[in-house]
């Protein structure tokens, strides 16, 4: 149990890759707070996930709010005595041509997926300062690297994420503190399984391994990136692509 006795947030944690680094950490021996705006769904995978040994929460975040962003880390902080370990994973998509991209969807993209990263890593390095360490994994993308038609909102927020982790990295690394990025390549969550067969195909196609990645392989990445295994590790934007961005 690699994570054993580490303090946790994980932020878009009640479904899809938040959800299933959640059990990993948990199962790792971490405590968790669950953060997210689905109270349904967070609050039954604390109630299913929580025991004695492991403490796993849930609080609603919105993580465009810093008030909201400042109470998260203050209760983890409060629950578990100290923060350790920041995953970053809330995020939305959003797919539209440049042309046609209203000012305000542009906007909320990355309000959600660039500044909501950027005010976790503020307040969670804050409090991992006092405590004398820990790690921040943020969740970007194969489009952070690479360009893909009607995502500028999305690419321009990742593309963000890359390197805003690779400074968060160079800002705090005498301090004990690293960060860290994944990116991964298309994903099989329930988003994606509303597209139809060919979409869905052509998707799998784009990679080299021939399918599309689990949200738990994402999760085990994390995982490794918040560990002490990972100890030597920061700066860095770990592509867990199937092959996407190598061809």
């Amino acid at each position: 149990m690699r994570l054993k006795g580490k303090a946790a947030i994980i932020t878009g944690g009640s479904s899809g890759i938040g959800e299933s680094a959640v059990r990993e950490m948990a199962a790792s021996g971490a405590h968790v707070l669950i953060a997210d705006v689905n109270d349904e769904r967070g609050k039954r995978l604390a109630a299913e996930l929580h025991s004695d040994e492991t403490k796993v929460i849930y609080q609603h975040v919105d993580v465009t709010n810093e008030d909201d962003i400042q109470n998260m880390v203050e209760k983890a902080v409060t629950e578990f005595g100290k923060l350790d370990i920041l995953f970053s994973n809330a995020g939305i998509g959003g797919m539209s041509p440049s042309v046609d991209l209203s000012i305000e969807e542009w906007r909320k993209v990355i309000s959600i997926n660039l500044d909501g990263v950027f005010l976790c890593a503020k307040h969670a390095i804050a409090a991992m300062r006092k405590s004398g360490g820990g790690s921040v994994v943020n969740c970007a993308s194969i489009l952070g690297h690479v360009g893909q038609g009607a995502t500028a909102a999305y690419t321009a927020a990742k593309g963000g994420v890359v390197n805003l982790t690779r400074t968060l990295a160079v800002e705090y690394a005498k301090e004990n503190i690293r960060v860290n990025a994944v990116c991964p390549g298309y994903i099989d969550t329930p988003l994606l399984q509303q597209l139809d067969d060919d979409m869905r195909n052509h998707l799998i196609s784009l990679h080299p391994v021939g399918r599309l990645g689990k949200p738990e392989e994402v999760a085990k990445a994390v995982a490794f990136l918040a560990s002490d295994d990972a100890s030597f590790i920061t700066g860095a934007n770990l592509l867990v692509d199937g092959g996407y961005t190598a061809q």
